[in-house]
């Protein structure tokens, strides 16, 4: 499992997130405090308060795919 702080800024930055989210072929999941969503469900996204620190949770050990397709969202 490879995890990373991300930070999701605008509406822009979550659509952008959750269609790279999607073309991964494991569970990915992003956590905010206590709450869980699928980072595939763009409403689950959505459901999150996005000032607080975000955790993606990647089902994956390709940690450099992970790196290389979030770069931009990673802090």
């Amino acid at each position: 499992m490879v995890k990373r702080k991300v930070k999701l800024v605008n509406i822009s930055d979550v659509e952008s997130f959750n269609a790279i989210c999607s073309k991964f072929d494991c569970d990915m999941d992003l956590s905010s405090g206590k709450y869980y969503v699928n980072a595939k469900s763009i409403m689950g996204i959505f459901s999150l308060d996005l000032d607080l620190p975000l955790e993606l949770m990647a089902d994956t050990e390709d940690e450099a795919a992970v790196e290389e397709a979030f770069r931009e969202f990673i802090c």
